[in-house]
């Protein structure tokens, strides 16, 4: 990680070297804690953009409500937050995580009224999955480890501690020498990857996991509207791993790993294995979007 000048923490931009929490920070602890990541990039007319800030913000809040979490700001506090860390730290291009969390003061599992803290970081990040990943695709495993059931993890908030089953996910995985995991649900149908959504295609159709148990992702909802809007027929369905194996194109979609192509799960090659049509036709236009260059999508992206 590269550092960057400034931190916002609790209401105030502090050096990066100063932001230091105490050791018994209760979301250290326990994991209950609440996180975003955000992509800032920098536009074709040179203007540096958030990538669909509002929604991040929104779902920033309805993880902290679904984790019983009162956030000491108001969303537009938030947004002006984001935006003036970026600004500090004359970011053109990078990752931005908000994260809320119980500071410290009583432990035990059940603290009756918690110190909520609030911390924003950025940082200049490359493709999470590798750039040549985004463009020859990389190789996938299916996880040991299920993904949560919709009635142990609450699947739909980014709680911190969450993502121990993803962490667990991804070493298995790249200790195999795999780039990614990909995790099945509880009933042995797939999931998403330990954290990325993950599409198929197969006979001109793309098909992507629907909402139930997992993080309705917001590169996922992009690319849904990127597809309806070319013409892509798409059906939110469950799948099996074997139809995995037996897909045209795969590819994940997040903040962090944008879109990157599947070439091999498994080790079973998909489709010719390299990156297919459908998959290079919405990653280019992705990529054309979040940089300003189609006005359709202007919305998404608020300057910086």
């Amino acid at each position: 990680m590269q550092k960057v000048d400034k931190i916002w923490l609790d209401g105030k931009l502090i050096d990066w070297d100063n932001a230091r929490v105490h050791v018994l920070t209760h979301t250290l602890h326990y994991g209950m804690g609440v996180f975003e990541g955000i992509r800032c990039y920098k536009c074709h007319n040179g203007n540096s953009a958030v990538l669909k800030l509002k929604e991040h913000v929104d779902r920033l809040f309805a993880s902290a409500t679904i984790g019983l979490i009162k956030i000491p700001f108001s969303r537009e506090q938030i947004t002006a937050a984001i935006l003036e860390t970026v600004r500090a730290n004359n970011m053109a291009e990078g990752y931005i995580r908000p994260l809320v969390f119980i500071g410290d003061g009583e432990m035990g599992l059940y603290v009756p009224d918690p110190p909520i803290r609030v911390m924003i970081a950025c940082w200049p990040w490359g493709a999470y999955l590798g750039e040549d990943g985004l463009k020859n695709g990389i190789r996938a495993k299916i996880s040991s480890f299920t993904r949560h059931h919709v009635n142990v993890g609450m699947t739909k908030a980014k709680i911190c501690g969450n993502y121990v089953n993803s962490i667990l996910a991804k070493r298995e995985v790249k200790l195999a020498g795999y780039d990614e995991a990909i995790m099945l649900d509880a009933e042995g149908y797939v999931a998403e990857a330990s954290g990325e959504n993950i599409f198929i295609a197969k006979d001109g159709v793309l098909k992507t996991t629907p909402p139930t148990s997992i993080l309705k992702g917001i590169t996922r909802d992009a690319i849904i509207e990127i597809s309806r809007d070319l013409g892509i027929p798409l059906v939110e369905q469950r799948f099996t791993r074997d139809e995995l194996y037996m897909a045209d194109e795969c590819f994940f979609t997040g903040t962090a790993a944008e879109i990157t192509p599947v070439r091999e799960v498994d080790n079973r090659q998909i489709g010719n294995g390299k990156p297919g049509p459908l998959t290079t036709k919405l990653q280019s236009v992705y990529f054309d979007a979040v940089r300003g260059k189609i006005d359709q999508y202007a919305s998404w992206l608020t300057v910086v």
